[in-house]
């Protein structure tokens, strides 16, 4: 497949940001790194390979940016508002650099997918609710979505807009009618070891998307189903074959 490494120009993050891409056509994914933060963290994990026939014929086309997760939601030492601030400039990164781009090579309106797994589940999810107009379609896998679970509780007006078990219950109106219309979130969360807050808060933002009438997909696999890639592996070429095809 085509394989290529990036490295684009971000002013919100005053520096130059990694992204590797994957394959030649196909509707845009876009894949969220965990906790370690790195680009190229989906192929050395071996899930680029897993993909690999979604993206050689053509159905998926992947994007792997990096996050600076490491200096904003786990970051345990500087203090939460500064953290928020760092989230705030990935989300320029996000918005008003990577998409664009993608855009640039795919097709100026083109939807996008996103995908991740552990806080890059979080990512996923975040970025489908906040720009449903980008992100028609979300899978993710194992996610915390309670955001002050990393601030020690802390809370301003921007962690609260990027905590979606804060936000959506008091989403109404035309701009909940915006995410109702446009985005699909795919949930999927097991219930072997380490997913323990993963579970609860995946059961809890799917309970959110009964009662607002977002389109979505609750996926709770078993109690053997670990917080790892082994498994990460078989639920996104699962969910992947259904919505992108075989």
């Amino acid at each position: 497949m085509s394989k290529r490494h990036e490295m684009l120009e971000c002013s919100s993050m005053g520096r130059r940001v990694h992204v590797w891409c994957y394959g030649h056509w196909g509707v845009p994914v876009v894949a969220f790194p965990t906790a370690a933060g790195f680009a190229h963290e989906w192929e050395r994990q071996g899930m680029v390979s897993t993909l690999g026939h979604l993206i050689g014929s053509g159905r998926i086309k992947l994007y792997c940016p990096e996050s600076n997760v490491a200096q904003s939601w786990t970051n345990k030492e500087d203090d939460p508002r500064t953290r928020v601030q760092r989230h705030q400039a990935y989300e320029g990164f996000v918005t008003h650099t990577l998409v664009p781009w993608i855009r640039s090579e795919c097709g100026a309106n083109i939807k996008m997918s996103a995908v991740g797994a552990s806080v890059g589940g979080y990512y996923a999810a975040n970025f489908a609710l906040k720009y449903p107009e980008v992100f028609e379609y979300a899978l993710c896998l194992s996610g915390r979505y309670d955001i002050t679970e990393f601030t020690n509780g802390y809370s301003d007006n921007d962690v609260y807009f990027n905590n979606p078990l804060a936000y959506l219950p008091n989403l109404e109106g035309e701009a909940l009618e915006h995410v109702r219309n446009n985005t699909h979130l795919s949930l999927v969360c097991g219930q072997g070891p380490y997913e323990e807050g993963c579970i609860e808060e995946t059961q809890a933002l799917a309970d959110l998307c009964v009662e607002k009438g977002i389109s979505h997909t609750r996926d709770i696999w078993g109690r053997d189903v670990a917080h790892d890639w082994g498994w990460w592996k078989r639920q996104t070429l699962f969910h992947f074959h259904q919505r992108f095809g075989a």
